[in-house]
């Protein structure tokens, strides 16, 4: 997952800051979430629960970033350049980006800074597995996104 974050960020970067921060912000919550999914001893449950928290933050950051910046952005630009093909890209494949928020939201919600036990511990490291899963797949998606809205419309833009 890392190495397609990678990808992404040489496909695109420089294309736009707002882009290029956000991709940043999505280089960083992999490198969290590997650090975190690299745990295995729940018992250390005072050490555990602030890294948790730590990355939802980030995960929040990353997905308010992405419906209220990014993809607002994107959409714009398809309409300012009469994209249709863009703009049914987006409307087929933003409803499954939800989605992925929403096992996301789901998963901050568990995370609610409260002391928690061992077992409530694994609980949510078996979520967390999940919450890899789904980001994967929202990569793809955002990737597919950028890919044709973005690049496609690109030499039209105008630099800030």
């Amino acid at each position: 997952m890392l190495e397609h974050c990678r990808n992404a960020r040489e496909r695109w970067g420089g294309v736009s800051d707002l882009i290029d921060r956000w991709l940043k912000e999505r280089q960083d919550v992999l490198v969290r979430y590997c650090e975190l999914s690299a745990e295995n001893d729940y018992s250390q449950t005072e050490s555990l629960g602030p890294k948790l928290v730590l990355l939802c933050e980030m995960l929040m950051d990353y997905v308010s970033a992405g419906h209220f910046e990014i993809y607002e952005q994107l959409v714009r630009e398809a309409r300012e350049f009469n994209d249709d093909e863009g703009l049914e890209l987006a409307a087929k494949v933003y409803p499954r980006i939800t989605e992925t928020t929403q096992v996301i939201l789901d998963f901050n919600d568990k995370v609610d800074g409260r002391e928690l036990s061992e077992s409530e511990m694994q609980a949510l490291f078996r979520d967390l597995s999940r919450v890899g899963e789904t980001l994967a797949s929202r990569f793809e998606l955002e990737d597919l996104l950028i890919a044709h809205l973005h690049t496609a419309n690109a030499d039209k833009v105008e630099p800030a």
